[in-house]
């Protein structure tokens, strides 16, 4: 093949790659009846999705359910940067992100490198700290004689791999 066909090819691979790119951005969220609709269609699918002011009433439910003891009330900005949402169920659960509160689907390996090099400096702390094992991970760790020891289990899991405890469902309307 020459030069100028092969340059070709690459421009229209790289023009075609382009507009599927802007056309991804450009997209808009769904609205909360299309939520509530996709779930209920696929049942489970553990895609996190960003907060969607259309759910708001509900998320605010969602958020008293998790935190009852939260005086505040939420403002739209906290919700933009603390709520994420998936399906389960037939069902749209919520999350909120916060300092020790992982929306991810959780880390289940018993093996953890971030507690093996914290342990190496620590070696016989009695806590590995989250920040060293990462907050998905579903043990906690302590140290002895400079090697990291499951000590406990720091999280109980749904069927789909994800924090029981941190994410509940958002109520329609």
């Amino acid at each position: 093949m020459n030069a100028f066909r092969l340059s070709t090819i690459g421009l229209l691979a790289f023009a075609l790659l382009s507009a599927f790119v802007a056309g991804a951005a450009t997209a808009k969220a769904a609205p909360a009846d299309d939520l509530y609709k996709l779930c209920r269609q696929v049942k489970n699918d553990d895609t996190i999705r960003p907060y969607s002011h259309e759910l708001y009433g509900g998320t605010v439910k969602a958020f008293k359910r998790l935190f009852p003891d939260a005086t505040s009330a939420l403002q739209e900005q906290e919700l933009q940067t603390q709520a994420s949402y998936r399906c389960m169920n037939g069902k749209v659960l919520a999350c909120f992100v916060g300092a020790n509160l992982p929306c991810a689907k959780m880390n289940t390996a018993r093996d953890n490198p971030g507690a093996d090099e914290f342990c190496k400096a620590n070696p016989n702390a009695d806590v590995v700290p989250a920040f060293a094992t990462g907050h998905d991970a579903v043990y906690s760790y302590k140290c002895a004689s400079g090697k990291a020891v499951v000590a406990g289990n720091s999280w109980q899991l749904d069927k789909r791999g994800f924090a029981k405890k941190l994410w509940t469902v958002v109520p329609e309307r």
